[in-house]
């Protein structure tokens, strides 16, 4: 069976220096915060190009902790998209806000931002857009219209690590001796909320997420929540806290890691590459846009008999994932949030992706092997 992940892999490529960093935190007896954390906080901040990294438990967390430092609250409501992980929901809710769906475009995935002003009411005060399977989303015409209407925006870049940004207009994405501005994924709105799930692309071994932002402010506030609303210990200035806290040992093993997420990256794009090529006419392929530098967390596909074929890849020795097979408003826990039938593009997303194995350590032969079994279906 090719598995859609091989963590293991992963770690037998870096097993001499992950075991050492294992070791030196286990010898330093220090294993809350401290130095390593402090490092990969500033590690992370120079990577992306920000001033302010504040570390967490996890990228739920980070989401949670991100909105209530933005002054996000009860009463307030946080547009955002109903195709995606449930976090980004629980999220919004957890800062004690009213999450209002706005529909994807078919193509990308990502939230549609022709679709916002419909959505806006009195009591908006935040966007909050994912940036799914890798793919940056439309950012350009989102922070315009946050700006126009005085809203904060949040990014969920949980999938995104390394993703770029062009603004709208340039051409040359990949290029970065053009003159635009290339950000990063969750560097270009208010704030962005990154997951460190082992899964990710940037990944721990067990859970983890930090913020980022340029506001010192949010950061400071992100801080300060992160750790029972304290600065100094059994002095409390914000009420209802979090226990969120990206643990030393994991701060040690992404150190190791960061190093090498450029060149993972860059290898998912090659794999991508393989895939659309060869799938071209057999299953609607992954859209990248022009203004983005995709890192394919995923790829996803699209088939109208995806349950099938997905019964055929396993047969072929193949395995593969459904990212995300219900949207949150036809969740059992979310049906208030908005009725069947009002969100076709994410429902019908729901109905036919398809994710196909994608790490970094993939073989050639693995590859090509999906390929064939994907092009076998009939």
């Amino acid at each position: 069976m090719i598995p859609i992940l091989d963590l293991k892999r992963e770690y037998l490529e870096l097993k001499g220096e992950i075991d050492a960093a294992i070791e030196r935190v286990l010898s330093s007896g220090g294993f809350i915060g401290g130095p390593e954390v402090a490092a990969l906080e500033d590690d992370l901040a120079a990577y992306l190009g920000v001033p302010y990294v504040v570390s967490c438990g996890s990228g739920t967390d980070a989401l949670a902790i991100a909105l209530r430092a933005m002054g996000i609250g009860p009463g307030d409501e946080v547009i955002t998209t109903p195709f995606t992980f449930i976090a980004t929901i629980e999220a919004i809710q957890h800062a004690g806000a009213r999450p209002v769906l706005v529909d994807i475009d078919p193509q990308t995935y990502n939230l549609n931002p022709d679709l916002l002003e419909p959505a806006l009411s009195p009591r908006s005060k935040a966007i909050l857009p994912v940036h799914l399977y890798g793919q940056v989303a439309p950012m350009g015409e989102i922070q315009a219209f946050a700006q126009k209407h005085g809203l904060q925006v949040l990014e969920d870049a949980a999938q995104a690590i390394g993703a770029r940004y062009c603004a709208p207009g340039c051409k040359h994405p990949l290029d970065h001796a053009c003159s635009c501005p290339h950000p990063l994924a969750g560097t270009i709105g208010d704030a962005g909320a990154f997951s460190l799930y082992p899964t990710k692309n940037l990944g721990a071994y067990g859970d983890g997420g930090f913020i980022a932002s340029r506001s010192e402010a949010i950061a400071q506030e992100s801080r300060l929540l992160a750790n029972h609303g304290s600065r100094e210990r059994y002095h409390h200035l914000r009420a209802a806290g979090y226990t969120s806290r990206l643990d030393a040992m994991q701060a040690a093993i992404l150190r190791v890691k960061l190093p090498h997420l450029e060149a993972w990256n860059a290898r998912r794009r090659q794999i991508a590459a393989r895939y659309t090529q060869a799938l071209k006419g057999y299953v609607q392929t992954p859209c990248e846009m022009p203004y983005a530098l995709h890192v394919y967390h995923q790829y996803t596909i699209r088939h109208p008999e995806r349950d099938r074929l997905a019964a055929h890849l396993r047969q072929q020795g193949i395995g593969s994932s459904i990212h995300y097979p219900v949207p949150v408003h036809l969740q059992p826990a979310y049906r208030g949030l908005a009725p069947a039938g009002s969100l076709p593009a994410a429902e019908a997303a729901a109905r036919e992706v398809l994710s196909l194995p994608m790490h970094p350590f993939l073989e050639e032969a693995e590859v090509e092997a999906v390929v064939r079994a994907v092009q076998s279906y009939a």
